[in-house]
């Protein structure tokens, strides 16, 4: 590598033991980090809108000491249709998953409809998934179409 180009290559320090979640959408790292949260014993690195071969631009988020439930992979997708999952142990990839999502989402979001049922009763919300890139999902109960720029987590 010539100096140049390994003066300028930026270089995070490597996950002995956590979780990498790699090619989120660009902006979504931080909702993430609030959907998944984060324990008061484990660090957490960030990466927004970095530039990206196959996305043109994505977010990343390090956790560590953090493994995620399944339910958790599937609801990241909403964040991030083409986002992977990387479990790792002792500095190394020991299992990669691809986020899948579902048809359906409950109890992830929250509907941006101010007339919504959801908003005034106690009942668990639901969201048709009708497109997965951009992200487009569908409020079960009125019926709003809500783009991944509207998507307010609960």
């Amino acid at each position: 590598m010539s100096d140049d180009v390994s003066r300028h290559k930026k270089q995070v320090a490597k996950l002995r033991h956590g979780t990498v979640i790699d090619h989120l959408s660009p902006g979504m790292a931080l909702k993430a980090l609030e959907m998944i949260g984060v324990p008061k014993h484990s660090a957490a690195l960030i990466g927004v809108n970095l530039a990206s071969a196959k996305a043109g631009r994505k977010d990343i988020l390090k956790l560590e000491n953090i493994e995620l439930s399944d339910e958790q992979i599937d609801n990241l997708a909403v964040l991030g249709p083409s986002a992977t999952v990387c479990y790792i142990r002792e500095y190394e990839i020991v299992k990669k998953v691809r986020v899948k999502l579902p048809e359906v989402l409950e109890g992830v979001l929250r509907c941006p409809n101010p007339n919504c049922i959801t908003n005034h009763d106690r009942l668990t919300t639901s969201f048709d998934v009708e497109r997965t890139s951009p992200t487009q999902v569908r409020c079960t109960f009125c019926e709003r179409l809500i783009s991944e720029d509207d998507i307010v987590l609960l």
